[in-house]
């Protein structure tokens, strides 16, 4: 009788035990990584650039992501070495001296760094979760297979964008094309 209750006992346990990490599977959000190839989201919108790769002068310099982050400067009026602000002819996809300088300076706006003199200028998760802050949802459903639209609204410009039903992340080049923010290739040359 003892065997039999505490067999039952084990065979319980392990039952709980399977379908407890079985629902935690189901239920966890997949998460983005360089290796989708892709600045990509899932299911819900909130955090989807928060487990982003890095995009900087040494990785992923030359990318339709970066490009996608030239937008972003160019909306918030970060300026170059030059002191001229992010223009249209400055969105190429090449994460160089001017990108470099306007990200540092967009970091410490931020509120990431005290000064820019401290900024990494590199583009990260927290980076990017703090531009995700002005990323304002204007359309769409979150249900998987489905897009939905955006309008980034930085301190000086809007642009629009949107998350394909695949989790791509979409956004206008500076030509006005619409490009799919990936790593590893720069279509806004």
């Amino acid at each position: 009788m003892i065997f039999r209750t505490t067999r039952g006992r084990l065979a319980g346990a392990l039952i709980a035990a399977c379908a407890t990490g079985a629902m935690a599977l189901s239920s966890s959000p997949a998460s983005a990584k360089v290796s989708d190839g892709y600045i990509r989201g899932y299911d819900m919108v909130e955090g989807d650039w928060s487990d982003e790769g890095v995009i900087s002068a040494g990785e992923y310099s030359s990318s339709t992501a970066t490009c996608m982050w030239q937008r972003i400067l160019r909306a918030h009026g970060a300026p170059k070495p030059s002191g001229l602000l992010f223009s249209e002819s400055d969105i190429d996809g090449h994460f160089g001296p001017n990108t470099t300088h306007a990200t540092k300076w967009l970091q410490w706006k931020f509120g990431l760094v005290d000064s820019p003199s401290k900024a990494d200028g590199r583009v990260g998760p927290n980076t990017f979760r703090a531009a995700q802050k002005y990323l304002v949802r204007t359309g769409g459903i979150t249900t998987p297979g489905s897009t939905v639209y955006f309008r980034y609204e930085g301190w000086r410009y809007g642009t629009n964008m949107s998350r394909n039903g695949q989790g791509i992340y979409v956004f206008q080049d500076g030509t006005d094309h619409a490009r799919q923010a990936n790593y590893d290739s720069n279509e806004c040359d």
